[in-house]
């Protein structure tokens, strides 16, 4: 007699033993984010089962993913546009399956806007919600606030003035665990080892290019990066280029870079990015987390963006901060240059680079900054942010419905 209710094999059950955790990451940060949660999450209590969206990284923490999670990367409105279809057939399957598996919680990471829509639909569920990091609404259109009440239980935030700052404007649900950025293993490159496997001499500078994660962003700036080694190349000819890609780039980007004049080292393996960082005399960089990467690394950078005309638009008219990098909205004041549109232009960020590699003082003032301003991002239970965030979680999962 067949047993009807036995899964197929490569199926995942929907009813399994032990607490499920429904996690749902968008984009690559995010899939690092909750691989290092899941394991923290493991290490406190082992039978927990996990299920949703994410990358390589959760997938080798357990999770089997119910949908690529690449169909989620997308950034900027007109690169939205084309998506939306499958953007809504996406979020209808992760609504049913959190329907169908009723897990203890769900949590959303970063990715706001398939993230919040998902929170939204859920509601109706009897089922705890937190989102793992916080949206970065006090940088622009903060009026956002008003729609965020009553989406999740909990929100877990990576910068101390955070959990402040949403308090204030209703929302006390915020709690601040840390950057975890700060367990990336950057701190533990090491240089000699990138130059002995690239088979590099230690004096050849080394210049780390960071186009981005999502297919919106790679497009636009590997174009400009081309035409800025082209000039730097004249001025520097040992100069070697290093550019850190995911898995899930790393295709483009080879396809992109492949007829360059200048070619530079295209690196997949994390511990040959965290030892390149580490050998690197400077970088330039799109702004997000691989600011902070660089920042633990000690790397001088110059930051820069590029995105669709229209969408740098509409930027422009909510944009509520003078910097786009975070290094500087912690500081306060420009420890790293930022060129972005207009001025994500071959010769200025050329120029810009040149300064950094010649100009020793330069370089040292950005190295002084960046340890006063890492130590703003270390979580204040003295955990690592990881296991911060997953006590958080636990407590949340702990806690009766009615005291919520």
């Amino acid at each position: 007699m067949v047993d009807v209710g036995a899964p197929v094999e490569g199926e995942v059950p929907l009813h399994q033993h032990g607490r499920v955790i429904w996690i749902l990451a968008g984009e690559p940060s995010g899939d690092s984010i909750g691989a290092r949660l899941m394991q923290a999450l493991h290490r406190i209590d082992p039978t927990l089962v996990f299920a949703g969206v994410g990358g390589g990284r959760m997938e080798a923490r357990g999770l089997r993913s119910l949908f690529p999670m690449e169909d989620l990367t997308v950034m900027g409105f007109m690169e939205v546009l084309p998506r939306l279809r499958l953007l809504s057939q996406r979020l209808l399957e992760a609504e049913q399956d959190i329907e169908l598996r009723r897990p203890d919680i769900v949590i959303t990471i970063d990715s706001p806007g398939f993230s919040f829509r998902l929170l939204k639909r859920i509601r109706k569920l009897n089922v705890r919600r937190l989102h793992y990091v916080a949206p970065q609404v006090w940088a622009w259109r903060e009026g956002r606030v008003k729609g965020y009440r009553g989406l999740w239980h909990r929100l877990l935030c990576l910068f101390p003035f955070e959990e402040k700052w949403f308090a204030e404007r209703g929302l006390p649900e915020g709690r601040f665990v840390g950057h975890p950025i700060l367990q990336s293993g950057v701190a533990h490159g090491k240089a000699l080892r990138f130059f002995k496997r690239h088979d590099l001499r230690p004096s050849s500078p080394i210049l780390i290019l960071m186009p981005g994660s999502r297919s919106s962003e790679v497009p636009q700036l590997l174009p400009v990066f081309e035409k800025t080694l082209t000039i730097l190349h004249k001025r520097f000819p040992d100069l070697q280029p290093v550019i850190p890609a995911t898995s899930g780039m790393a295709p483009l980007v080879r396809k992109m870079v492949r007829h360059w004049a200048v070619h530079p080292s295209i690196l997949t393996d994390t511990e040959d990015k965290h030892d390149a960082i580490r050998a690197a005399d400077c970088a330039l960089t799109k702004s997000g987390t691989s600011i902070l990467e660089l920042a633990i690394g000690g790397v001088p950078m110059a930051v820069t963006y590029k995105v669709n005309p229209i969408s740098a638009l509409l930027g422009r008219l909510f944009l509520r901060l003078p910097y786009i990098s975070m290094i500087n909205i912690l500081a306060g004041r420009e420890v790293v240059p930022e060129l972005v549109q207009h001025d994500c232009n071959p010769q200025k960020l050329a120029d810009e680079i040149t300064s950094l590699l010649t100009d020793e003082t330069k370089r040292q003032a950005q190295r002084e900054a960046f340890g006063d301003i890492l130590a703003m991002l270390e979580a204040p239970d003295g955990e690592l942010p990881a296991m911060s965030a997953a006590k958080q979680v636990l407590d949340l999962m702990e806690t009766p419905f009615s005291e919520i």
